[in-house]
């Protein structure tokens, strides 16, 4: 498993609704953590712990605090393409990304660990073409891995 974690002032995301529309899917409004995440073919649940342990414990906040010593929220989004290869040529393989059945269950999975340590988390709709916004707080961005 894997996650790109950016520190931002706020972030939301947004999908293209029946109706043509883009619809705020998911969005926090204050300062916290964008996570996206990606799920590989081998990771489990000692992955989703490690990874959501990570997003709530690193000390990237202002003041070198975590999201539970800030009570400060996440906005987690789905991301296959983390897993992308690019060794070769000019078009990313997505062998390593774990399909949707796999991944989907993994990654709501580091959503509830996160709520179950009090996180208030907001997530963007997995599958689904989105626009993500955000607000670089540093620039702090970092990339764990499970």
């Amino acid at each position: 498993m894997r996650a790109v974690v950016q520190r931002v002032a706020h972030a939301s995301v947004s999908v293209v609704g029946e109706d043509g529309t883009a619809q705020v899917v998911g969005a926090i409004g204050r300062p916290g953590l964008l996570a996206l995440v990606g799920v590989t073919h081998d990771d489990g649940e000692v992955q989703v712990e490690t990874i959501a342990r990570k997003i709530a414990e690193l000390r990237i906040l202002t003041g070198e605090r975590s999201v539970l010593d800030e009570g400060a929220p996440v906005l987690v989004v789905s991301q296959f393409t983390l897993y992308a290869d690019t060794k070769k040529g000019r078009r990313p393989s997505w062998n390593g990304a774990a399909p949707g059945p796999v991944a989907e269950p993994l990654v709501d999975a580091v959503v509830e660990r996160l709520r179950g340590r009090g996180v208030e988390v907001a997530t963007g709709r997995f599958g689904a073409h989105m626009a993500v916004e955000l607000v670089n707080d540093g620039p702090v961005t970092l990339v764990l891995e499970a």
